[in-house]
């Protein structure tokens, strides 16, 4: 960012120390300050090339001529030393002689004569704003001023304008001879320069130089007088313009003979003087024109007023009542009025503290004060030409303010804030002045509309204030490449929010109090512009932002704090405003840096969480669920993905983030999700319990007494089964072994996601920002892993247990038990490769799966046992009194599972066992109560067709001895002639498949 408008001039500097009776600066500071600043006259430049030592000398005749001519006693001249005797009080002044050979010894003019006082209160200081102090003689600069000291208004002026004894003696002589010659006339009547020239000749001068200048110089004022700013304009083809161009033109090639009546004079004389005595407003008069026209006449003006002021001591002088007094008697030479007079002195104010260091505060406090008249007058008036030299003026005064105010910071300190306020002053009565009495543009419009005031103050606070944000910028970032070699250098966004920071609060303390003046809301002005500054830097910050580093998030919570001390004092400052600050507030659109932290967060946990589910998938693909890879007999792509989601946590909490709470669940439900997938697919292709059962065969009848087993092709078929089942429990991913590996992962993993939950719980009372009570607000955070966990399980469970029974034991059951002949076609040979299948599982699954497993693999069994007898196939045919070894291999079964009091508790035993032991008892009754039940129940739920033919009823797999489907099946294996004239007549069931 440019810097606006800086210029670090002497008054930024400075260090003032106040006392009770004067403002002004040390005498150290003062010459530590001595360096001065050029201002150009808002006048404009005469157009020729007249010295200001010149204009000086000019300025001085008219005052000398003026006081004289203006009082009441007739023009006189003293010699110095009796007007030293007479200063000094001696004696009456001589007898004068009268003689036209000798220079005469009259008495001065009184105001010419006053003696100086300083007891009485200067009038004009108090006006001023300024406060009378009595000079003491230790405080003079210069010792040849304490040696010869003026002790006379005109004595003074002499001295103030820097004007020799001597060059104000000829001055007297020539006037006191240009009375005696033009008796009567007043000062405004005559051309003072053309008058002189004829007064004196070389020979009144110590040298030709000295003399040749003076000549010059006369010639000179008479040309820009009359014939470049006369005070009537001339036209460049009139006669009396032309001659007198030529004159003065030649006379710098042909010296005039000045100091008599020669005929070069006499030209020059009647050329002058006609244009000099040119009427203005139509109306004849004896008034000459030659030092009325602007700018000229306000440069001379400039230089009378310069004497109200002590050049060596920096102030204005203590007599400045008496002086003013008689400048104003040239007036009417000058063609000044008092409105003039007030906007020229306002400019010798302010030109002078400018040009004197910027140390004087009496300076720059009369200053101010005096542009009040100013503005009065400028409100009075509709003079085009003033309003021009107004405008000037006030333009070149506001120019040098604002200089200062647009960088403020730059020039003002704790050390010289008393400046502050009369600078600012200044600049904003100027700028008022400018806008309301002169701008046309102000007056179309409704003056409420503007407030001129308030709209600088508010350009200057911003404008300054964006300029130390730019050097604040440079600062921290060279600041920050000079730390490039330290550990960890601080970001620029983080030492600038904090320097920021303590520019708010000084601007706060130091300068809003005193812009209140003019804006109510000075300090909330300045903090919505440092808002938006660094703002616009935080955007383009958090737009380049892509990873959450510890920078970023130290400039996240710099830039959060920053904000809300900003915010602050601008509610503070806007309390009593007319919207409440609401205006303020719009101003301060949020930085929303918790939300920048909370994206990148967000975004982090993405990435982390892609990684994450990336490596868990490879890691399952990866896996064969082997049980020997680690004792526990767990997966050990389990191990990995849980070692990986808590390295994911504790790279979350170590994040330098103030917002772990809010943002956790963004984490934890990706980690359960990844961990419910880990589960899933944990069970995922081993099938289901249905996967294993087989098809229930088609209903059918065999031939009472028919052998369609022998016992040898059972052996063998026994042999051939057990074979092929040995083969695929040691084969794939889905043997036993392998399935209590996903168990045991599955458990793990419901341990490991407590733990989890715990873990979270304590890392978040050890955060920064951790509410009091952790528990109530993190609630269950892996629902869906538990709950998959916990379906797996059960899954698991389920299809081991029917995968044993009707998969890997099928040939022990489904191909072996009670085919045929019941008696030798027993359980036992089941029991037998139960057992070893119950070992296996007691030592590989974790104890708190392990009777879930049995309890799954008694169910299988025990259905596995009673669709064997229900739905066996025609291979199948059991008597009446077959119950009792279908009674005591249902005990036996129950018993392997009991273990004599070390298996499964009882309760569970018996609960699996419900459905088989309400089916048993059908066994025992003869056919003919099975056939009445059978109607029975088929009338009351379906009602019959006719009396001889009932629906077939469907098969629903719930098995019960209120169920007409189960009736059925044991009839229809029940191996009687009863039971099988009802079948054949009832259904015309065939005997064989």
């Amino acid at each position: 960012m440019a810097r606006l408008f800086r210029e670090r001039g002497n008054l930024g500097d400075s260090k003032k120390e106040s006392t009770v009776n004067s403002l002004r600066l040390s005498s150290s500071e003062l010459s530590a300050m001595n360096s001065t600043e050029s201002l150009p006259s808002p006048f404009g430049e005469l157009g020729c090339n007249v010295s200001d030592s010149a204009l000086r000398e000019t300025a001085y005749e008219i005052f000398v001529g003026a006081c004289r001519t203006t009082s009441g006693k007739p023009l006189t001249y003293i010699s110095q030393f009796e007007r030293a005797a007479g200063a000094a009080g001696s004696v009456t002044p001589p007898s004068s002689e009268r003689s036209g050979s000798t220079a005469s010894s009259l008495s001065p003019s009184l105001s010419m004569q006053r003696s100086l006082t300083s007891t009485a209160a200067s009038k004009m200081k108090k006006a001023l704003g300024l406060k009378s102090s009595k000079r003491s003689p230790g405080k003079e600069s210069s010792p040849s001023r304490t040696a010869k000291r003026p002790v006379t208004v005109g004595e003074l002026m002499r001295v103030q304008m820097r004007v020799s004894e001597q060059t104000d003696s000829r001055i007297r002589r020539g006037l006191l001879r240009i009375a005696a010659s033009q008796l009567g006339r007043r000062i405004e009547s005559i051309v003072l320069p053309l008058e002189l020239l004829q007064q004196f000749k070389a020979s009144d001068f110590p040298d030709q130089q000295e003399y040749e200048a003076w000549r010059s110089r006369n010639l000179k004022v008479l040309e820009v007088g009359l014939l470049i700013h006369p005070l009537k304009p001339l036209d460049k083809s009139d006669n009396a313009f032309q001659r007198l161009r030529q004159i003065i033109r030649g006379a710098s090639e042909r010296p005039l003979e000045t100091g008599k009546n020669s005929e070069s004079m006499q030209v020059l004389r009647s050329a002058v003087m006609s244009v000099a005595s040119r009427s203005v407003d139509g109306f004849s008069s004896d008034m000459c024109h030659w030092a009325d026209g602007f700018p000229l006449n306000l440069h001379l003006y400039q230089m009378l007023l310069a004497a109200c002021f002590d050049y060596e001591e920096g102030c204005i002088i203590e007599e400045i009542d008496e002086v003013m007094e008689l400048i104003k008697k040239t007036w009417v030479v000058l063609g000044i009025n008092q409105m003039l007079h007030n906007l020229s002195f306002l400019w010798t104010l302010f030109h002078l503290f400018v040009t004197t260091g910027q140390t004087d505060i009496d300076l720059l406090v009369a200053a101010d004060n005096q542009l009040l008249e100013v503005a009065k007058d400028a409100k009075s008036t509709k003079d085009a030409v003033y309003s021009r030299i107004l405008s000037s003026t006030l333009t070149s005064i506001m120019g040098w303010t604002e200089k200062r105010l647009l960088a403020y910071h730059d020039t003002f300190n704790a050390g010289n804030i008393e400046y502050m306020q009369y600078i600012v002053s200044l600049g904003v009565s100027a700028a008022k002045i400018l806008v309301e009495d002169i701008s046309h543009e102000y007056r179309r419009k409704r003056r409420d509309e503007v407030d001129v005031a308030r709209s600088r103050i508010d350009t200057y606070i911003r404008s300054s204030l964006r300029t130390a944000f730019a050097q604040m910028m440079e600062k921290a970032d060279s600041n920050r490449r000079s730390s490039k070699n330290q550990n960890a250098p601080l970001p620029v966004l983080a030492i600038l929010a904090k320097d920021i920071g303590d520019l708010a609060n000084k601007e706060k303390e130091i300068f809003s109090p005193i812009l209140k003046r003019w804006h109510p809301l000075a300090s909330g002005v300045a903090v919505a512009t440092l808002h938006s500054c660094y703002g616009n830097e935080l955007k383009q910050f958090i737009s380049s932002v892509t990873d959450l580093t510890v920078d970023s998030v130290q400039v996240f919570k710099t830039a959060d704090k920053l904000e809300k001390d900003l915010v602050q004092i601008a509610v503070e400052d806007s309390v009593d405003s007319e919207d409440g600050g609401k205006g303020l507030i719009r101003e301060m659109p949020p930085y929303e840096a918790e939300s920048a932290i909370a994206n990148l967060t967000k975004a982090w946990i993405k990435v982390r969480v892609d990684k994450l589910r990336d490596s868990v998938d490879m890691k399952l693909q990866q896996e064969t669920w082997d049980p020997r890879a680690n004792k526990d007999s767990l997966a050990p792509s389990a191990v990995e993905a849980l070692q990986l989601v808590g390295d994911t946590i504790d790279a979350f909490f170590q994040l330098p983030i103030p917002v772990h709470p809010a943002l956790l669940p963004d984490l934890t439900i990706g980690i359960d999700k990844i961990l419910q997938h880990y589960a899933v697919k944990a069970r995922a292709g081993c099938g289901t319990r249905n996967t294993f059962i087989p098809a229930l065969p088609a209903l059918t009848r065999v031939e009472i007494g028919s052998k369609l087993f022998k016992k040898k092709d059972k052996v063998q078929n026994l042999q051939r089964r057990k074979s092929q089942v040995g083969t695929m429990n040691g084969e794939g991913s889905f043997g036993l072994l392998q399935l209590c590996v996903r168990m045991n992962t599955l458990h793990h993993f419901r341990i490991e996601v407590d733990d989890l939950e715990k873990k979270l719980k304590t890392c978040l009372r050890n955060v920064e920002c951790a509410q009091a009570d952790i528990t109530n607000c993190f609630g269950n955070k892996f629902d869906l892993t538990l709950a998959a966990c916990q379906e797996g399980i059960q899954h698991l469970c389920e299809t081991t247990a029917y995968k044993i029974i009707f998969h890997d034991l099928s040939h022990v059951l489904w191909d072996f038990l009670y085919i045929g002949d019941s008696a030798s076609s027993r359980i036992d040979p089941l029991l037998k490769e139960l057992d070893p299948i119950l070992e296996t599982i007691s030592t590989t699954v974790h104890d708190r799966v392990r009777n879930r497993v049995i309890t799954a693999l008694t169910k299988a069994s025990f259905d596995g046992f009673l669709l064997v007898l229900l739905a066996g196939g025609p291979s199948r045919a059991f008597m009446r009194q077959d119950s009792q070894i279908l009674e005591d291999d249902f005990k036996a079964l129950k018993g392997l599972y009991l273990a004599d009091g070390d298996g499964l508790p009882v309760e569970l035993v018996e609960k699996a066992a419900t459905q088989v032991k309400s089916v048993l008892p059908l066994f025992r009754a003869d056919s003919e109560s099975l056939i009445d039940r059978f109607r029975r129940i088929i009338l009351e739920t379906q009602g019959a067709a006719t009396k001889s033919r009932f629906p077939l009823p469907p098969t629903t797999g719930h098995w019960s001895p209120t169920e007409a489907n189960t009736i059925l099946r044991i009839l229809c294996y029940r191996n009687d002639e009863t039971a099988s004239k009802f079948l054949k007549k009832t259904y015309n069931l065939p005997k064989k498949l």
